[in-house]
């Protein structure tokens, strides 16, 4: 399916929808950036690093697709708004803005910089505050367009040793939910929301790391590629929530259940794959200055074995899930008829 109008129609004429991609230079970003390439979507590609955005704008023009290369960091609200204007400025309308940008810190709370938890919130959160406040008066006045948040299941479960990535992902899923409320009045403007599990992208090893171990992600992680079919889809037909990956729903469910016994195995978890990681020193990875390189894949789906203690926590997940499960359908059964 092509963006472009039908040229079947005597009235059809040659429209394409531009995009805005933030955090477009590796990972998700760059996979959704090839993605809408493909389909001949305008693209707008963001992201602090000029040299790996032209990277990936050099292959969507090889695509056929026309491409605007901005770099922004969207912890910098005028930044955002320049992003806006030049998109705007350039191709006359913006149809789909996508705030893909997230950055994480590792480590205990108190033993992590104060600096690096404010820069995660503003980067995860503030970041795509920008977003949407510079692109909605925008979609206010056309009275259409599409906003997609990525946010993560760490918007409805807590990371132990995350504590600033669970506070930016539970504000920002609140935020999603705040803006849709808003915006009922204007039905072909929508606020879509995707929740994925781990992804198997540079991110981890990009990331602020103060536990003073190796970090690496558990088993099951979800190919980037995916996330950027998923989100072409939403381009397409628009929906509130969205979620990927092995026992996303479940984790949710179990975590509605039973909250604290989720964090402590969250813990558990961590704890153990700290054990038994290679020490390595402290860094502030990309908080502070831009990642190198454009690589959409981390490398670890093929890179290690699947780790035992990860499997248990999905498998405690579903079982939390399905008890979550088993009692809604139990209400509802016993639920008096109304009249």
């Amino acid at each position: 399916m092509s963006f472009a109008a039908s040229s079947a129609s005597p009235s059809a004429y040659q429209l394409f929808q531009v995009v805005v991609l933030t955090g477009a230079s590796s990972g998700i970003g760059r996979a959704t950036a090839l993605a809408f390439a493909g389909e001949g979507a305008d693209l707008v590609l963001a992201a602090r690093e000029r040299e790996s955005l032209e990277v990936v704008a050099a292959e969507c023009s090889e695509a056929g697709a026309r491409v605007l290369v901005q770099p922004t960091d969207v912890t910098d609200p005028a930044a955002v708004k320049r992003l806006a204007d030049a998109a705007l400025e350039r191709f006359g309308q913006i149809d789909v803005w996508i705030n893909n940008v997230g950055v994480g810190a590792i480590g205990l709370f108190d033993q992590t910089p104060i600096d690096a938890h404010r820069r995660v919130v503003e980067a995860n959160l503030l970041g795509h505050m920008h977003g949407a406040h510079a692109v909605l008066p925008h979609f206010r006045a056309r009275g259409c367009g599409t906003l997609i948040n990525m946010i993560s299941v760490g918007g409805w479960v807590s990371s132990p040793y995350a504590a600033a990535y669970s506070a930016s992902k539970f504000g920002l899923r609140g935020f999603s939910e705040a803006l849709r409320a808003e915006l009922t009045d204007l039905p072909q403007v929508h606020v879509c929301d995707v929740y994925p599990t781990f992804v198997d992208t540079p991110g981890v090893t990009h990331g602020a790391n103060y536990s003073g171990h190796r970090l690496s992600p558990p088993p099951g992680l979800v190919d980037p590629r995916r996330v950027a079919e998923v989100l072409l889809s939403l381009s397409r037909r628009p929906r509130a929530s969205t979620y990927l990956g092995v026992g996303a729903r479940l984790g949710i469910w179990g975590h509605a259940m039973a909250p604290h016994l989720m964090g402590r195995m969250m813990r558990w978890v961590s704890e153990r794959s700290l054990e038994r990681a290679e020490p390595r020193p402290q860094t502030d990875g990309n908080l502070f200055t831009p990642s190198r390189g454009h690589a959409i894949d981390g490398g670890f789906t093929a890179s290690r074995p699947s780790h035992p203690s990860a499997a248990a926590v999905g498998i405690a997940a579903g079982a939390l899930g399905a008890v979550a499960l088993a009692g809604w359908w139990a209400l509802r059964r016993h639920r008096p008829a109304s009249d």
